[in-house]
């Protein structure tokens, strides 16, 4: 059950193909899957001679590389769980995450190697491994003369694999917990939605699919780029590696993708891909069909999910009909397409905010809304994460069904009468008032159609509903009354303009509501 057997196969079939190509002009490296491999067995090895074994802490710091992914698949062999934290969260984040789960051994990069002399959370990890070049009290990975390590650690399909800690609601990270069952489900799910297949070579911006790949036997093309921060990359930089390395399709992230339309010759390196697949955020229209202007012959997919639940649903363009943008544009919210066969989803009346009890099938029938009713959607699967460790988060966002646990995604929709999805928004973000319910993306998504595909974002602040718009765009450059008369049936009360909308760190995808309603009360 261990999930290091996926990654097996394209050893023996593809040993010469290149598992990774990273680096831009002058810097480029390419791993082969044999190499990839024998990097993962000796540095196996070096955790062996460490001590680091089944159920010990991994912690990576390290952006995506040859070197990440080869100790990441080591820490598979050995059985270890491999921890990842949002460190943009803050210090008092990484400190609590150590002590949710004491790491025994440390994986990073040179400069992230000095965050030991602030964090006596890192200085207490014993095992210290350094990515690349040379820093005191760790050992390079990348120098190891250690012998293969042929083995691979039994483990059970429960045992936890990867964790990853965010910024919890309490205060306290939130650590979700992947088991090598739950990772396996979703690599096979998210293989028969999309993947990228032996023979592809995808610039892939996610690094959950950098696995998927490894373990298709797809070769990988890492951005040329600074992934902390997707919408502000260099995209004359991707745009030629896209050329220079003949890449055929795409994973990324809608604002890393919406980058690359801006700039003409990524444009022209978008030209050739047959594939987009794009998730990790809404996907408006708006930004489809940029991608359809750049690569009118490709196949888009939009993809809806969660880091709890991916895939939960996904659309290709081709399957959104002149009707579909026509509603979408009239309010009815984005539409995220036909429910992925390895989830199990309902609609439910909405209840944030509120723990949910244990049912049965009858009681979940009872809060369950019809076709068009919109409310919470929750899921199931193989592939959904169970729970969180230590329990942190649970009560707010799972809840049982006969003793199977489902997720609470914490967005709103409803289902059509074809069954597919459309998304409304965060549930928190939802706009209640003596005028009735506003939902975020109803207003969003017709919003971002009228003004050409900028960015806007819809708030409550003292009993007003404000409408942000972002780009810079001056007050005198927005047609303020014809867009309120163009969303009439939104009954907005104002717009505003700002520099920037505050989006979430990991995908600059999201719009941070909580911090928006903050921005708009000063201004």
């Amino acid at each position: 059950m261990n999930v290091a057997d996926l990654f097996a196969g394209p050893v023996s079939s593809y040993p010469d193909a290149a598992a990774l190509i990273e680096g831009g002009e002058g810097s480029r490296r390419e791993t082969s899957f044999r190499q990839l491999d024998d990097a993962a067995r000796r540095i196996a090895s070096l955790l062996r001679g460490d001590g680091v074994g089944p159920g010990d802490g991994v912690l990576f710091f390290a952006p995506p590389s040859a070197a990440l992914y080869a100790a990441l698949i080591a820490v598979f062999l050995r059985g270890g769980v491999a921890l990842f934290v949002d460190i943009s969260a803050g210090r008092g984040v990484l400190a609590d995450a150590c002590a949710m789960w004491p790491p025994k051994a440390l994986v990073a990069t040179p400069k992230a190697h000095l965050l030991r002399f602030v964090s006596g959370a890192l200085r207490g990890i014993g095992a210290k491994y350094v990515t690349a070049g040379w820093v005191p009290g760790a050992t390079a990975l990348t120098a190891t003369s250690l012998p293969r390590d042929e083995t691979t650690e039994p483990v059970g399909a429960d045992a936890p694999a990867l964790v990853t800690f965010t910024s919890g609601s309490t205060g306290r990270p939130k650590g979700v917990v992947r088991t090598h069952g739950i990772l396996r489900a979703q690599l096979a799910a998210l293989t028969d939605a999309f993947a990228a297949r032996a023979g592809d070579r995808e610039l892939v911006s996610l690094p959950i699919v950098v696995l998927l790949n490894l373990a298709n036997g797809a070769e990988t093309v890492l951005p040329d780029a600074d992934l902390r921060r997707p919408a502000d990359i260099d995209a004359s930089v991707v745009g030629r590696q896209i050329i220079r390395e003949r890449v055929t399709r795409t994973t990324a992230s809608p604002a890393f993708l919406e980058r690359l339309t801006t700039d003409q010759g990524a444009r022209d390196g978008l030209r050739g891909l047959g594939t987009f697949v794009t998730g990790g955020g809404p996907v408006f229209p708006d930004i489809v069909a940029r991608l359809a202007q750049a690569a009118p012959s490709a196949r888009i997919v939009s993809v809806y999910g969660s880091t709890e639940a991916e895939p939960i649903a996904h659309v290709t363009a081709h399957e959104v009909s002149a009707e579909d943008l026509e509603a979408m544009r009239g309010g009815a919210g984005l539409l995220a397409g036909e429910v992925d066969p390895h989830v199990t989803m309902r609609i439910i009346r909405r209840q944030w905010d509120t723990p949910i009890a244990p049912l049965d099938w009858a009681g979940l029938d009872a809060m369950s809304c019809g076709v068009k009713e919109p409310g919470e959607i929750v899921v199931t699967g193989a592939h959904v994460v169970r729970g969180y460790l230590h329990g942190v988060g649970e009560e707010e966002t799972k809840f049982r069904v006969d003793g199977a646990v489902w997720h609470r995604t914490g967005d709103v929709g409803y289902v059509d009468d074809r069954g597919r999805l459309w998304l409304l928004g965060r549930a928190s973000a939802v706009i209640e008032d003596a005028r009735g319910v506003l939902y975020p993306f109803a207003v969003e998504c017709s919003a971002r159609e009228w003004l050409g595909g900028a960015r806007v974002a819809v708030v409550a602040d003292r009993g007003r509903r404000v409408l942000v718009v972002e780009h810079g765009l001056g007050s005198a450059t927005i047609d303020q009354s014809a867009l309120l008369a163009t969303l009439a049936w939104a009954q907005l009360d104002r717009v505003m303009a700002c520099r920037a909308l505050p989006m979430d760190r990991r995908h600059n995808s999201k719009v941070d509501y909580k911090a928006l309603e903050t921005l708009v009360a000063r201004g």
